[in-house]
């Protein structure tokens, strides 16, 4: 799996850029800039939504250090999954297969035997 996948703020949002709304909340936009943000805030409730969440951090570094734990703990539940689907195959497939080939002529020999008890 590629590691832009478990990165949690890697293009997270298409419609607009994180460090945009960075930018926003620590006033480095111009008030054109946060005009076009304030304005994309009322079409959109996911934006509203992603400023009001980045708001309640007290400084950027909370939330880099946040977006960080989020990806550590993605990369271990995927990796605890992974593990998990690789415990349920059958490791030793050769020995399988033998068991069923041992069974299916036990099978067919003891019919055979039957058979030719019975005539």
């Amino acid at each position: 799996m590629s590691d832009d996948l478990l990165n949690i703020l890697s293009n997270s949002n298409k419609d607009i850029d994180n460090q945009i709304l960075m930018d926003y909340l620590s006033g480095k936009l111009s008030a054109e800039d946060k005009h076009a943000i304030e304005e994309e805030m009322i079409e959109s409730d996911f934006i509203n939504d992603a400023v009001e969440g980045l708001e309640s951090f007290e400084k950027q570094t909370d939330i880099n250090e946040y977006a960080s734990q989020l990806n550590k703990n993605l990369r271990k539940k995927l990796e605890t999954k992974k593990l998990k689907r690789n415990k349920r195959k059958i490791k030793d497939i050769p020995w399988f297969y033998y068991a069923i080939i041992l069974v299916l002529i036990l099978v067919i020999a003891g019919f055979l035997i039957l058979k030719k008890i019975m005539v």
